[in-house]
């Protein structure tokens, strides 16, 4: 087990509420932070049958029987069981701890939301990140593309599995259990084409009209899959930035996916050698990075702040970082030379904002010289983490 860099604030969050409530995707990690970090709560798995018909039927004798603290996993396999913890918490002179995880962010915002609010914190746990992966001794992560190929699932990591298979798997059970307890959906290759066509347009501006008439279904039907694609942590759309500026902005959303290891087995990318030599490398490195520092924030607590620049006359940079009421600008290249053009976006909008609302300007990159020219920083893939820690 590594070190989560969520960790502290998990630990922190459960000091201060009497329950904290972990989300995130199927098998980023959940499970395994809460029990190496609350060794001496009771874990009860919710996906058990037994113990889900135990709390569905006698909900407030199934958490008297939890005493101390308890990690309840998969709580939205019991979304009503939230309305009996409010009363516990509540009402026990003698307060318990309580950690909930869940991987299907609908039912459990809502379920929270509504019986919760105000005495649960709400943090998110999702693949790792470089800099988490590179925590695992044991696994080489020696060039960008097995980086991009690997993705960010614990498991892989941890047990050295080829990740081919292991996303086989976990693709083939995202689809048969996941999709229908969420939506209900009937015709699963339906929605398996859908995923398909989504991977093609990650790092693109969302276009649901032309998404629904690849798919061969409706424009509501392709906004509803894509949220369900939300809900399970696969995707995140990242929106347009609306600063003061008088030109007019695209005001759409870029899909981008969560891990570029689903996102390559879902392009039939398995090899290196594939993966150099694809259209769609510079779309899928552009993913990399803006998840990358997507992930990063969420394991800091940071969820709002992220957007991207595009506006008519063709001016686009691929990520704004807002903090504080300044901005990091970011660009995106999959080249391993630097070049002067590489820098012309950022500095035509650099020169479009005010000059004191620009804090920094940096393009990522796929060689592996740093440099620093006229206020750009050209910085390696492999010190992206370098960058996100300034």
């Amino acid at each position: 087990m590594i070190e989560r860099d969520l960790a502290p604030l998990l630990q922190k969050a459960a000091e201060t509420f009497p329950a904290v409530t972990l989300t995130g995707p199927r098998q980023s990690g959940k499970s395994t932070l809460c029990r190496s970090l609350f060794p001496d709560f009771h874990y009860v798995n919710l996906e058990r049958p037994d113990t889900r018909r135990y709390a569905q039927e006698d909900p407030k004798a199934f958490l008297q029987d939890l005493k101390g603290g308890a990690i309840l996993d998969e709580i939205q396999n019991v979304p009503e069981l939230t309305s009996w913890l409010q009363v516990q918490i509540d009402d026990d002179p003698a307060p318990r701890q309580w950690i909930l995880t869940g991987s299907q962010n609908f039912a459990i915002s809502e379920s929270v939301s509504q019986s919760l609010a105000g005495r649960t914190a709400t943090l998110n746990l999702l693949p790792l990140t470089l800099n988490e992966a590179q925590r695992f001794e044991q696994v080489g992560l020696d060039s960008l593309e097995q980086v991009v190929i690997r993705g960010g699932y614990p498991r892989i990591f941890d047990q050295d599995l080829d990740p081919s298979d292991w996303l086989a798997s976990y693709v083939a059970t995202y689809v048969e259990r996941d999709v229908r307890s969420l939506a209900g959906i009937s015709d699963l290759m339906a929605f398996q084409r859908f995923l398909g066509l989504c991977a093609g347009r990650s790092g693109q501006v969302l276009n649901y009209s032309a998404l629904a008439n690849d798919c061969g279904v409706s424009q509501p039907t392709a906004k509803a899959w894509t949220s369900i694609l939300q809900a399970s942590f696969l995707i995140f759309t990242l929106p347009a930035w609306s600063g003061n500026i008088r030109k007019r902005l695209i005001r759409s959303s870029k899909l981008v996916f969560v891990d570029t290891g689903l996102l390559c087995w879902l392009l039939d990318i398995r090899t290196e050698e594939q993966l150099r030599s694809h259209p769609l490398k510079g779309a899928i490195f552009e993913s990399w990075v803006i998840s990358e520092i997507y992930k990063r924030r969420h394991h800091a607590n940071e969820r709002r702040g992220l957007y991207f620049y595009r506006d008519q006359s063709g001016l686009e940079v691929d990520l704004l970082i807002e903090t504080t009421g300044q901005i990091d600008l970011v660009e995106c290249k999959a080249g391993q030379t630097i070049t002067s053009s590489m820098a012309r976006p950022l500095k035509r909008l650099a020169e479009m904002l005010p000059e004191d609302d620009v804090r920094s300007a940096a393009i990522v990159y796929g060689g592996e010289e740093q440099q620093h020219r006229q206020n750009i920083s050209f910085v390696p893939w492999r010190n992206l983490p370098d960058l996100l820690d300034k």
